[in-house]
């Protein structure tokens, strides 16, 4: 199969060649690598050599042929943005589309014609291409075994080539994207990467942050081997005591062999063994563990059991699995949500990734650092404002008791609101049958990774993209597939059809308190949250206060997510002072822009906190839930 350029103009085409998205346990070659490194497991980051092109024309265009000659390209640092190397303008904007004023753009299948369409991206004038190449060896864990390649992070679209051979082709930005490398592997091997800034799917990641684009997630060479888990569902159970608890799982296993078995054990809260069971292994295992009385999970007590699997071939360990998780059920009785049978109260918070340093390109440390934040204001829940977040995060959640609203990777506020006004004429996804399977596709992928995270108590179908039946089936597919779950969306208000079918909360942004008591005095029949509120720019968050008292007032109040958690701001070297300074949105000389709109956060965005967190810190420590 070849590569074409014009799957950038296609909203059809969004994956040729990924493997099914699944869970995101880690595998190892046995148990003790658990307390160093997985030796199934070897990381790509690192320098890789590089070459930035205005736009795909001008591009390289047999860069990943094996004997292209590419000392002549730079280097730059995976992971991370092209941007922030000093590669191209940096560029902060909110609701417009980023080309506004510059080029004329509409989305396919829309008020589009045909003509507009063709070339929209592929042939584009200003539309920056990233040519990354990398050469590596099988570590010795992965030699004689499948391998994938997973990339954990690439905006936003990418080609893949491996020893010149086409791979794959991906385009959701914040979800992993896996390849299949071994028909293809060499003794030396190497790895070509084509990033563009822009395709169809700029239409639907039209976030509130600034654009980059680049490989700013991890990439990792993952080995396949005998009885290879690929997938684990774990659903904890509890009764409606909230007392005793069962775990269903479901398994997935690939490359299977004879004399081959599975061993399973679960691990109490001092990890000690309280369930094990020897059994057959093959390609789907499901298994219901009664496991009696256990102890619960909430923001107080995020107690973990521990779920681990061993394969084994003949009399050796062919891999091993565990994963945490906990017993907590949430459940909607009389219009009000409950967690563990007790009235929920979210004190939430929304959070982009963010560095001063390096942008969404985080790292584990400054994740560490904002929980630890978080947890010291008194907050209890965070929105992945808009998109899936690293994979480290989910697990950090788990263990300090998070309840996290996970947001697919969906916002499309540019096609349906501009300059203030509402005109969905060229709106996506909306109903339109060719942006049906790429939505929908996020929303799998979503799931299918995190599926197992007891922090997550709701999944948000995304931010800001209007309403219509695209979006309806996107909760269709959440309700079938976890009804153990809540589905949120705030954008359903623009239709009362959709009002009514998506969503299990009335979720609002930024209505005053007023409006919030006049809708549950008047209207209520789902529980209220505020997805977006107290907007802390400048000198904000005095009314905190206001909305915090809905709570005692009203039982289907449960409280809400302000906006947001860190400034967007990026650290730079001030050439008259010499001193580092914080530059916002609009100090890049980047047109159009919504300028220090970017500036939002209860902490600046080094993590210093902003005298508006004694506010949350104060009132969410009053109503802790």
């Amino acid at each position: 199969m070849q590569a074409s350029i014009d799957w950038l103009d296609d909203p059809q085409v969004f994956r040729v060649n990924q493997r099914k998205a699944h869970s995101d346990h880690t595998v190892y070659g046995s148990k003790e690598e658990i307390r160093s490194q997985s030796s199934r497991l070897q990381s790509l980051n690192g320098e890789w050599r590089f070459c930035f092109s205005e736009n795909a024309e001008k591009r390289p265009k047999e860069f990943f042929e094996q004997d292209f000659d590419d000392r002549s390209f730079d280097t730059i640092h995976v992971p991370g943005h092209i941007e922030l190397s000093d590669f191209d303008k940096i560029h902060y904007i909110n609701t417009m589309y980023p080309w506004e004023g510059h080029e004329f753009r509409r989305p396919a299948y829309t008020t589009a014609s045909e003509k507009e369409m063709a070339g929209m991206f592929s042939q584009a004038e200003e539309n920056p291409v990233g040519s990354y190449v990398t050469t590596f060896q099988l570590a010795e864990g992965l030699k004689g075994k499948d391998v994938t390649i997973r990339f954990e992070g690439v905006e936003q679209a990418m080609y893949v080539w491996l020893n010149g051979h086409f791979v794959g082709y991906a385009e959701d930005s914040f979800t992993p994207s896996e390849f299949d490398l071994s028909p293809y592997l060499e003794e030396e091997n190497r790895l070509a990467v084509e990033v563009h800034k822009r395709s169809t799917a700029a239409f639907l990641e039209d976030q509130d942050f600034f654009r980059f684009f680049g490989i700013f997630r991890n990439v990792v060479l993952v080995a396949r081997g005998k009885n290879h888990l690929e997938d684990l569902w774990l659903r904890p159970q509890l009764d409606d005591t909230y007392q005793k608890g069962k775990l269903d799982v479901s398994l997935s296993f690939e490359n299977l062999t004879a004399e081959s078995d599975l061993q399973v054990r679960v691990l109490d809260l001092d990890r000690q063994t309280i369930y094990e069971e020897k059994q057959a292994i093959g390609e789907t295992v499901q298994l219901s563990i009664d496991l009696g009385e256990v102890v619960l999970w909430d923001h107080f007590a995020p107690n973990l059991y521990t779920f681990e699997i061993e394969t084994r071939y003949r009399d050796g360990v062919t891999e091993y699995v565990e994963y945490p998780f906990g017993f907590r059920k949430i459940e909607l009785k009389d219009k009000v949500m409950y967690l563990n049978g007790k009235r929920l109260i979210i004190n939430g918070v929304n959070r982009h990734e963010w560095s001063e340093k390096t942008g969404r390109a985080i790292t584990l440390d400054d994740m560490e650092k904002d929980l630890a934040v978080i947890k010291n204001a008194n907050i209890n829940g965070v929105r992945t404002s808009h998109y899936p977040n690293q994979i480290p995060w989910y697990f950090l959640c788990d263990r300090a008791g998070i309840h996290v609203m996970a947001e697919t990777n969906l916002e499309s506020h540019g096609s349906w609101q501009k300059m203030g006004a509402f005109e969905p004429s060229y709106n996506v996804p909306r109903g339109i049958p060719q942006w049906r399977e790429v939505v929908l596709d996020r929303a799998k992928t979503h799931f299918e990774t995190f599926k197992n995270h007891t922090s997550i108590l709701f999944w948000s179908l995304g931010n800001e993209s209007y309403v219509g039946e695209n979006i309806r089936l996107m909760n269709e597919y959440f309700k079938k597939v976890d009804p153990d779950r809540f589905v949120h969306y705030e954008g359903n208000y623009v239709d009362p059809i959709f009002e009514a079918s998506v969503s299990d909360m009335k979720s609002s942004m930024y209505a005053t308190p007023a409006a919030v008591a006049d809708y549950l005095e008047n209207q209520a029949d789902k529980p209220y949250i505020l997805c977006e509120y107290m907007h802390d720019m400048g000198n904000s968050l005095g009314g905190l206060g206001s909305y915090m008292a809905l709570l005692d007032e009203y039982e289907m109040y449960q409280g809400g997510y302000i906006w947001d958690f860190k400034d967007q701001a990026l650290e730079v070297l001030d050439p008259v002072t010499n001193r580092k300074v914080m530059r916002y949105g609009g100090d890049f000389d980047d047109r159009p822009s919504d300028y220090e709109f970017s500036g939002n956060g209860i902490v600046f965005a080094n993590g210093q906190e902003k005298p508006a967190l004694q506010e949350v810190r104060y009132y969410y420590g009053k109503y802790r839930s």
